[in-house]
């Protein structure tokens, strides 16, 4: 089903982690930034798994490893054999699977890395090896995603950890995700599997969390993060995201109270107290709002 490609089998510090599906048009911009990198060539693989592409990723991924070979980076390339895709979980998974990295560098196919990305987040994982390492980006085009950048780029590394059941996901984005490799390991299947449409990035990170493991970001820009209508991300419904939420957050916090007010009496508030567990509704003591009107229906 996969077939493998290496040009060399010693010893790596880095991974860096390329799922590819029909990314031609910013996939040259993305594979040159892994060759600008201010770490050693020595201490670096690109890993990437082609997931049945249709257009021309296979002949960009190809024209960028001459070059690739030419600068010493070593390179892993794997190509599903299947009709078609399997999903961005299923890729990852591959590409890690195949990867031999001490550590690991996410990276989607269209977005690019800064030069400093991998030094500065290697150095923080050296110490931080139970965390997912994530750091600040820019987004392009540029305000595209303004508020969602603002909040994801302010946060606190307290908030990092209080705000993770909002309705924005992982409070360090995936695609600057960095870690060791156990921290890979300590999810049993890695990423979800279960194709497009899966919040595959927020399913782990809770799983990681569950498992008693931390998030911290590094405080500087390393990742320019596009924006565009083809982006995984617009396959998950909200819908998805939010029953994960809830999940979450009555397991972690509202399971172990005896009794709690909700703070919003409009739509989303009596949304919440509708998708409460039974149990959990039954400690509901009242809706609080600054609206009247809100408080009256």
């Amino acid at each position: 089903e996969i077939m493998i490609e290496r040009n060399d089998d010693s010893s790596i510090d880095v991974s860096i982690i390329i799922p590819v599906l029909n990314a031609e048009e910013w996939l040259a911009e993305c594979l040159g930034s892994t060759l600008t990198q201010t770490v050693s060539t020595a201490a670096v693989e690109v890993s990437i798994y082609n997931d049945a592409s249709t257009d021309g990723s296979a002949a960009v991924i190809e024209d960028w490893r001459s070059r690739a070979h030419k600068e010493g980076v070593r390179v892993t390339i794997g190509t599903s054999q299947r009709p078609g895709p399997r999903g961005a979980g299923y890729a990852k998974n591959r590409a890690v699977e195949q990867s031999r990295g001490e550590f690991l560098c996410f990276l989607d196919a269209d977005d690019v890395m800064a030069s400093g990305r991998v030094e500065t987040q290697l150095s923080a994982a050296r110490w931080r090896r139970n965390d997912i390492i994530g750091c600040r980006f820019r987004r392009i085009p540029e305000g595209s995603t303004g508020r969602f950048t603002n909040w994801a780029n302010s946060l606190t590394q307290r908030q990092l950890v209080e705000q993770i059941y909002t309705s924005n996901g992982p409070t360090v984005v995936m695609p600057t995700w960095f870690m060791h490799r156990s921290v890979y390991n300590r999810i049993p299947g890695g990423f979800s599997e279960d194709g497009k449409g899966c919040a595959e990035d927020l399913v782990f990170f809770y799983s990681h969390l569950d498992a008693g493991g931390g998030v911290c970001r590094v405080d500087q820009c390393l990742l320019v993060y596009r924006h565009h209508a083809d982006g995984a991300t617009h396959s998950v419904h909200e819908e998805t995201i939010w029953r994960l939420r809830m999940e979450k957050i009555q397991t972690d916090v509202v399971d172990k109270l005896k009794s709690f007010s909700i703070w919003n009496a409009g739509k989303q508030g009596r949304r919440f107290y509708r998708d409460l567990r039974d149990h959990n509704k039954q400690k509901v003591v009242c809706f609080c709002d600054v609206d009247l009107k809100k408080i009256n229906r």
